[in-house]
């Protein structure tokens, strides 16, 4: 069995780090869907919250139903706020797991471009190996035909 080479080992490290980050951005960008959906679904119940307002405003409420409602739709904004910041914290949170999977993989791209480098130089050196060898048999076979 053949050993792997140090920089095999770092590549196959740095894909399973680049794999990680891909998780990771990918629940971040799943958490942050969520949030938008909850926040879409606070402000269309806050939006019907206050066309039942408007409707009751229409056939008559009392002062404490008045009150009751304005008191809601205060909190329900309150609420729409809130969820406001966690949306954008959740963006903050894919934008900082978008830079650790690029950073990811530009690490694991340039372990890949060391290898071919190496690769290359090895295949350079075999490839004047065999020419050399093949010049040395085209001489000799030159040198005994004579």
């Amino acid at each position: 069995m053949t050993q792997k080479s140090p920089i095999t080992t770092l590549i196959e490290i740095a894909e399973r780090e680049v794999d990680d980050a891909a998780k990771l951005l990918g629940k971040a960008i799943r958490a942050h869907e969520d949030t938008e959906k909850k926040l879409s679904l606070l402000q269309q119940y806050r939006d019907d919250y206050a066309q039942r307002l408007q409707d009751g405003a229409s056939k008559g409420l009392s002062i404490s139903q008045y009150t009751n409602f304005l008191s809601f739709l205060e909190k329900l904004d309150s609420a729409i706020d809130g969820q406001k910041q966690v949306v954008k914290d959740a963006e903050h949170r894919i934008v900082m797991a978008k830079t650790a999977w690029q950073s990811t993989e530009k690490k694991r791209l340039s372990y890949d471009t060391l290898q071919t480098r190496a690769q290359n130089i090895v295949q350079k050196k075999e490839a004047k190996r065999d020419q050399k060898q093949t010049d040395e048999m085209a001489a000799r076979a030159l040198f005994y035909k004579r």
